[in-house]
């Protein structure tokens, strides 16, 4: 269990530290290897693990591209709020509500991610206008982040495709202002599970250590491989995400 664990921990901070959805591999690892862990108590030891990886690669990211503070820093600072207010909620809203919505948007990104080969390739910097600023905050840092707190696999990938599509970031940046903001996120939840005793502290600091590893190797991959690299990736994360929320909604039905 715990080598399971600890490997699906440094494949989960590589990921996330690319392009996010680290959660699609830690969390359903979790859940299988410790099946004895509540989910609320799941869901507060992945943040324990993923706050150590994602603030690693958004140092990672800060020291060696230029981050456009002026979005990601609102966004993170309203994403720790967003999304322990979305942490309280967890396990009170069935998975079952909000699945077949996600699942829908993921089809439409990556249908639109296909369609158009050169999104993300390229920075826009005329898309950086004050509304479009504005509106990446409330999405980035409210809808995404209250998303992040009630569960969050895919929430990194969500986080990239906002900066790209709204503010015109190509994919390393938007990866880099990504994590910021799931940093915010991951802290904002980690702070309301941990207050109600949802956190084996031993168990995520292990995973703790497997999710920086997998974060500096994936960070300093995305920043030397380019943005053509992190898109490659970003489909195949979001095709994974598609078919296991696919999976989950045809069990339920």
């Amino acid at each position: 269990m715990i080598v399971t664990l600890l490997v699906a921990a440094a494949a989960a901070g590589w990921v996330d530290a690319v392009v996010g959805g680290g959660g699609l591999l830690l969390l359903p690892a979790l859940l299988v290897a410790a099946p004895q862990l509540p989910l609320p108590t799941a869901l507060g030891t992945n943040k324990l693990a993923a706050i150590c990886g994602t603030s690693t690669a958004a140092v990672t990211y800060a020291r060696r591209t230029k981050i456009d503070w002026g979005v990601a820093g609102p966004s993170a600072a309203l994403a720790l709020l967003c999304a322990g207010c979305g942490a309280a909620l967890a396990g009170s809203i069935q998975a079952s509500v909000y699945r077949p919505i996600v699942l829908v948007v993921l089809i439409a990104v990556a249908i639109f991610v296909t369609v158009r080969p050169a999104m993300g390739l390229a920075e826009h910097m005329e898309k950086r206008t004050p509304l479009r600023r504005g509106i990446a905050v409330a999405v980035a840092g409210g809808l995404i982040a209250a998303y992040d707190g009630l569960i969050g696999p895919g929430t990194g990938t969500f986080l990239v495709l906002a900066f790209t599509t709204i503010v015109g970031a190509d994919f390393v940046h938007g990866s880099a202002m990504a994590k910021l903001v799931n940093t915010g996120t991951n802290l904002g939840a980690l702070i309301v599970f941990a207050a109600t005793g949802h956190v084996h502290w031993w168990l995520g600091a292990g995973m703790a250590v497997c999710n920086i590893a997998g974060a500096v190797v994936g960070a300093r991959m995305a920043l030397r491989k380019g943005s053509g690299f992190v898109r490659i990736v970003l489909l195949i994360v979001v095709l994974a995400l598609i078919v296991k929320l696919g999976v989950d909604q045809m069990r339920m039905t």
